[in-house]
């Protein structure tokens, strides 16, 4: 299927349940210069777009979207413009990359120590195994070898695929019938909770529990941060996330560390008192401390659960791990952005995830407002296959760079240190054109609630 691209925004707003003719507030901007290719472009602002139109509609006025070209760039490439104390850092591990194997090409994603080291227990590697080691490794096993291998052992590895060899797939061919936004109402209700209108935040109010990681899920619980939500991000101590990953996509909000193996009542608590939750671990890798989403809504009626994953909801690889650089690989999406028609490519950004997250968090607005009508729960559902899917659908043929562009940047004080970071790409009339409060060290915050919990707010912090 080769869809226009110049319909994305219409497949998106229909995916959202909105109406057509709310489409006419939004005015299309482009980037100066040819070197992004349309579909990538439109698949970014199209996205945050519809995000910045749920919010303005939940903004009780008639307020119209015009984005501008320099933030959304911006924000799509904003790991490259973090500061700290005016120093940038390379998250990028030495092993992460494009490989040559037996018979074509794989992809690696190392970036977090516990994934480096079972890539390397798979390749049968000592703890300290270099570039040099992995490569002459990999050269000589076939990369549906390494791509099984590594998924069982909860490593990170994709055979490089081309979009034919992806469409006949059994992942990608379920994952293409799989809807953009997957939105599902709960049978069961309660009155929803009525949050007062505030143009400028919409979303004042509102709780977001957030357990996501890297970028997609919290580019998405950053966007509701943004809108006034009151966002408690919950991690493992056991899994330390990168300092720098979290000031980049901490914005807004709180960041506290519980062992849910250790506190299950405390974390019922905050589920008790929780309108929205948000998970961005694998579909199942939570069910066993009560996230499953469905037992969730039948426990908490109301409650909005949404989620985002790699492979996609109905798809043989639903359990895997997975990244955006990871997806490119598998879609066809490396092979497309080739600039020798050899080495595999990469998009100029990691646009799978920055989309998928804007895309959930317009799901999440759409089904708040539901539930403030109807007094029912909803399960919103994204993937960044089907994300990739929608890209080479609407004709993406790569390959691609980022055009010259004026980087919107802010710098705030926080207890880190100075921070600069990308500016909100999410814009409508009267809406906030600031981050709410700079990012927090990760795990710097007690887990409660704000106020009723007796912890302040972020902003009040500063």
């Amino acid at each position: 299927m080769n869809q226009d691209s110049s319909h994305q925004l219409e497949r998106i707003w229909a995916a959202l349940g909105g109406s057509g003719d709310e489409l006419s507030r939004i005015t299309a901007v482009r980037p100066v210069g040819d070197e992004l290719s349309a579909p990538l472009w439109d698949l970014v602002h199209d996205s945050i777009a519809a995000a910045s139109l749920q919010a303005a509609l939940m903004s009780g006025g008639a307020s119209t979207v015009t984005l501008d070209a320099q933030r959304v760039l911006t924000a799509v490439t904003s790991k490259r413009y973090l500061r700290l104390d005016g120093e940038g850092a390379e998250i990028w591990s030495d092993l992460s990359g494009f490989w040559r194997c037996a018979d074509g090409w794989v992809r690696t994603h190392t970036n977090y120590p516990h994934h480096r080291r079972r890539l390397l227990d798979v390749l049968e590697l000592p703890a300290g195994a270099d570039a040099e080691h992995v490569a002459a490794r990999l050269i000589e096993l076939p990369g549906s070898h390494i791509e099984e291998h590594a998924a069982a052992a909860g490593a990170l590895a994709s055979r490089v695929r081309s979009v034919e060899e992806w469409a006949a797939h059994p992942v990608g061919s379920s994952v293409a019938t799989e809807p953009l936004i997957e939105m599902v109402g709960s049978d069961s209700g309660a009155r929803g909770r009525r949050h007062p209108v505030d143009r400028f935040a919409p979303l004042v109010g509102l709780r977001v529990l957030d357990f996501t990681r890297v970028i997609a899920g919290p580019v998405a619980t950053r966007t509701l941060a943004l809108l006034g939500a009151d966002v408690l991000r919950i991690d493992s101590p056991d899994h330390p996330e990168s300092q720098r990953q979290h000031l980049d996509t901490g914005a807004g909000k709180r960041s506290a560390l519980l062992r849910l193996s250790d506190e299950p009542e405390r974390i019922e608590q905050l589920v008790q008192a929780a309108d929205v939750i948000v998970l961005g671990y694998r579909p199942s890798a939570l069910d066993r401390f009560g996230f499953d989403p469905d037992r969730l809504l039948e426990r908490h009626p109301g409650l909005v659960v949404a989620q985002i994953d790699a492979w996609g909801w109905s798809t043989p690889w639903t359990q895997r791990r997975g990244f955006d650089s990871i997806v490119q690989a598998a879609s066809g999406i490396a092979v497309a952005c080739s600039a020798d028609g050899d080495e595999p490519g990469a998009l100029p950004f990691q646009a799978l995830d920055h989309s998928a997250g804007y895309l959930l968090a317009a799901g999440v607005m759409r089904a708040v407002e539901r539930r403030e009508v109807g007094g029912h729960g909803s399960r919103v559902r994204v993937s960044l296959a089907r994300v990739a899917h929608e890209l080479m659908a609407s004709g993406f043929a790569g390959p691609t760079t980022t055009p010259p562009f004026q980087p919107t940047l802010s710098t705030t004080r926080t207890p880190l240190g100075r921070v600069t970071s990308a500016l909100p790409a999410l814009s409508y009339e009267g809406g906030p054109a600031e981050w709410t409060a700079a990012s927090r060290p990760w795990g710097s915050d007690p887990a409660a609630w704000w106020p009723n919990d007796g912890v302040a707010s972020p902003s009040a912090r500063e």
